[in-house]
């Protein structure tokens, strides 16, 4: 696995007060954190604390109830619906499942960004979908449908289309689920290499403890007790002196 590399102090996205709620229940409440350019930043925690519904609210899915998103200093949630799209414009984003079209090709999943928001000519989409495809790993596999590919292979894809649009940031939900341990670690150390290649910034919503351990340099832990945020830092020294409820995360299944 690549090292991690150090990181600039410029903060991407900052998260100010967030509460997140579904009606009177309070799923996260005070969260507040930095991300900086060049992170591969970690939101981790145990099944239902709530980190999925934080990257909802980082993608602009989900309103949260209080608080503020803000990416480059613009808050996302007081913005303007135009300038709402010009920040999602910065984003790439892989859900867990991937969510690729299953009717569509590989090449025509990774052309749709391109679709939607470019005026690029045919045959300069043909030659960026190929690049990002080479990129993580499926050069080749341009006519492949979806249900033709394995559980990995599907995730590159994935990953190849939240790349389409060159993003500066990468919210990855869940990269290593329902991957065998070595598919996952080859996932795992291809973002770090997008990351060291091509600068991006990249936030993991993750509880897969080998993800967490061997790419991450700075993550918060989501207490599904306390409805609240435990700021951990990098997650090797977390492990070592962090707060005894993180260690204990950090931990689970050691003999």
């Amino acid at each position: 696995m690549a090292e991690t590399r150090p990181t600039n102090d410029q903060p991407f996205i900052e998260v100010r007060a967030l509460t997140m709620a579904y009606g009177d229940f309070v799923v996260q409440r005070d969260l507040n954190f930095v991300v900086n350019q060049g992170d591969i930043f970690v939101v981790m925690g145990g099944n239902g604390c709530g980190k999925t519904t934080l990257m909802r609210a980082l993608i602009g899915l989900q309103q949260p109830a209080q608080g503020s998103v803000l990416y480059g200093g613009e808050d996302f949630w007081s913005a303007a619906p135009e300038a709402r799209q010009r920040l999602k414009r910065r984003l790439g984003v892989l859900f867990q499942g991937g969510a690729l079209w299953s009717s569509l090709t590989l090449a025509e999943n990774v052309a749709l960004p391109l679709s939607e928001y470019t005026d690029l000519p045919q045959a300069h989409v043909d030659d960026i979908v190929s690049f990002k495809l080479a990129l993580v790993g499926l050069a080749g596999f341009e006519e492949f449908y979806p249900a033709e590919l394995s559980g990995g292979m599907k995730k590159r894809a994935a990953l190849a289309r939240a790349m389409a649009l060159d993003p500066d940031i990468l919210v990855i939900d869940e990269p290593s689920s329902g991957l065998d341990p070595l598919t996952a670690r080859r996932l795992d150390e291809l973002i770090v290499e997008l990351r060291d290649s091509l600068g991006t910034t990249i936030v993991v919503v993750t509880h897969e403890l080998a993800s967490i351990l061997s790419i991450g340099n700075n993550s918060i832990y989501l207490d599904a007790d306390t409805h609240t945020m435990i700021a951990t830092g990098h997650p090797q020294l977390a492990l070592e002196s962090g707060d005894p409820k993180v260690r204990h995360f950090l931990t689970r299944g050691a003999t």
